[in-house]
């Protein structure tokens, strides 16, 4: 097993990021993949959208600066395959107090690293704070890519332009050199709209393949699901969006599947020469914003 670091980011708040990021994470964990979700959000959505109490000292925090390590956090969700490092209201001090620290871009990354070492988890989904701050920068430094949900509006260019140009700034500053988006997933889409369907065209003609076939439709049962501390895929899989997120993760898999194919065809073309040198997106099912 190799664990994959994905953080999910976007410095834009309500674009659907933690809906995603839960929904993945269940669907992943129901086709047999060992997940852990780490909230790094403050306002800790992820961590109650699956139904885990928030309790003082529970967090990352510690770990942050130093105290110990992610995997004295780790606490197995309800749904079987899915752990969960949960957050806390006092981590938004961690925006003060990591600067402070040596090495402050690289503390998310050395209190993760336990994690990694112990080839546990398939992926580690690292849920950001909807902003660009400390946190969301410690994360994309220790992630392989970035999935980037973003609401079908038409600031969602401007929104893109900015975690990329990020992105270029963690690989050359001394973050993870091999940093890049893992895909760009569109939510909040209302097929009844002629806006829903030219901001997906007008970010698929700039990011081409790197926006996900699949996109996300506005949907009342993505809303109320963490109300009750459960996935939509969970509280109604029936639901258009819960749907949706289940065709995401199979492109997702899909998606992944097909980049470690790669890796291990380059791999063994290495080995072989080691001795000589020391598009159409899927929309079936939300053509409105159905509310069921």
């Amino acid at each position: 097993m190799r664990t994959r670091i994905i953080a999910f980011a976007n410095q834009k708040g309500g674009v659907g990021k933690t809906t995603t990021i839960i929904n993945l994470a269940v669907c992943l964990a129901s086709r047999k993949k060992e997940i852990l979700l780490v909230d790094l959000d403050p306002q800790c959505n992820a961590t109650s959208g699956l139904g885990v109490p928030r309790k003082e000292g529970g967090s990352i925090y510690g770990a942050l600066l130093g105290n110990g390590s992610a995997l004295d956090k780790i606490q197995q969700t309800k749904v079987r395959g899915l752990s969960i490092v949960p957050s806390e209201v006092d981590l938004a001090g961690a925006e003060v107090d990591v600067p402070r620290a040596d090495r402050y871009l690289h503390r998310f990354h050395e209190a993760i690293a336990p994690v990694i070492q112990q080839d546990r988890f398939d992926f580690i989904f690292v849920d950001c704070p909807p902003s660009l701050g400390i946190l969301t920068m410690n994360a994309l430094a220790a992630s392989h890519s970035v999935i980037v949900p973003t609401q079908c509006e038409y600031y969602a260019l401007e929104g893109l332009a900015v975690i990329c140009r990020l992105i270029d700034q963690i690989r050359t500053g001394g973050g993870s050199t091999s940093l890049d988006i893992d895909g760009i997933v569109m939510t909040m889409y209302d097929g009844r709209t002629h806006l829903s369907m030219e901001v997906v065209e007008e970010v698929r003609r700039y990011f081409g393949d790197k926006v996900y076939g699949t996109v996300i439709p506005r949907n009342v049962r993505l809303s109320e699901a963490p109300s009750y501390g459960m996935a939509a895929v969970e509280y109604d899989p029936s639901c258009a969006g819960a749907k949706a997120y289940k065709k995401f993760a199979d492109e997702f898999l899909r998606r992944h599947a097909k980049r470690e194919a790669g890796s291990t065809t380059a791999d063994l073309a290495d080995q072989v020469q080691a001795p000589q040198t020391e598009k159409g997106h899927d929309v079936s099912g939300v053509t409105s914003a159905e509310p069921t």
